[in-house]
């Protein structure tokens, strides 16, 4: 058998293509199993602005089935399609760069696996934020202006360039940075965890811990989740606009006109995305690199 000469980037000994599809599958398949509690998330999280009579996640849910019908949990799904793949690729590769760079072959190194999600999201967002921003606009439901996916980004910059579709991603990354090293942290520290009656690899292993990582990381960084859904949803539906787009500014106004409850609004349905979202895709993920694992040593 002829020899791969693509670099090899991971522990595990996998080439760097290898992990881009791995990551790739994992992040579409989480994002569309998932894709309706993303939507309830996303328009609970808008209510501080927008004219939206709902509140309590029961409430929102029916409210969408009665605005939209079913259909309306999967407003924006095309847009999410179209980014997961190419950003949770890059994600995965940057990740496993970053781990067998920091870690120094220390599988318990869980400083290192915090910074190597870290760093893994910041080029993870750069991908995503412009999808993620089409999504939920398109989330918003029927009342929102944007027939659909190209609709939007064509509108997206003609009326605001292409600073409109990053107006979010210091918010994001400032987000996702310790969400992914909560979450990468407590996945590697939770899978050393489970009993030794399971074996490390298998995929209860890879899914408990998943689930753990993910609502445990979501949790924390709900407030600025909400922030970051208000900066991507101005102007559309008669949501709020912000001069400055600074954090701080779009805090204030959310805690003036909510409360400080407004900065947790979405906390459970953001919990109930991450948690099972999570365990999908370390299941995906780590099934996809066993799958290379074995081929490579056919």
């Amino acid at each position: 058998m002829a020899t791969d000469a693509s670099p090899k980037i991971g522990g595990d000994g996998l080439h760097f293509w290898q992990l881009m599809i791995a990551g790739s599958v994992a992040g579409m398949v989480e994002h569309m199993a998932m894709f309706p509690v993303d939507t309830l998330k996303t328009q609970m999280q808008a209510l501080g602005s927008c004219p939206i009579k709902y509140g309590s996640v029961r409430q929102s849910v029916e409210s969408i089935l009665k605005s939209d019908g079913p259909r309306g949990f999967y407003r924006g799904i095309g847009a999410m399609a179209l980014g997961a793949g190419p950003a949770h690729a890059v994600h995965f590769c940057a990740y496993e760069f970053f781990k067998k760079s920091f870690s120094g072959g220390n599988p318990d190194n869980h400083l290192a696996h915090a910074a190597s999600g870290a760093c893994a999201t910041v080029a993870n967002d750069a991908v995503l934020t412009p999808m993620d921003m089409v999504k939920q606009r398109l989330q918003l439901g029927s009342s929102s202006p944007y027939r659909g996916v190209w609709d939007c980004v064509i509108r997206v910059l003609r009326e605001e360039g292409v600073g409109g579709f990053y107006a979010s991603y210091r918010t994001t990354v400032l987000m996702n940075a310790p969400f992914t090293a909560v979450q990468f942290a407590t996945y590697e520290a939770a899978k050393r965890g489970i009993p030794d009656s399971f074996s490390d690899e298998s995929l209860a292993v890879h899914a408990t811990a998943g689930a753990a990582a993910g609502a445990l990381a979501a949790a924390v960084t709900t407030p600025l989740d909400v922030v970051k859904t208000q900066l991507q949803c101005q102007g559309v539906c008669g949501c709020d606009r912000f001069v400055s787009g600074s954090i701080g500014d779009v805090f204030r106004t959310i805690v003036k006109k909510d409360g400080y409850r407004g900065l947790v609004r979405g906390w459970m349905p953001r919990m109930l995305f991450h948690a099972p979202a999570a365990a999908v895709c370390w299941s995906t993920y780590e099934a996809g690199k066993a799958f290379f694992q074995n081929l490579n040593d056919r």
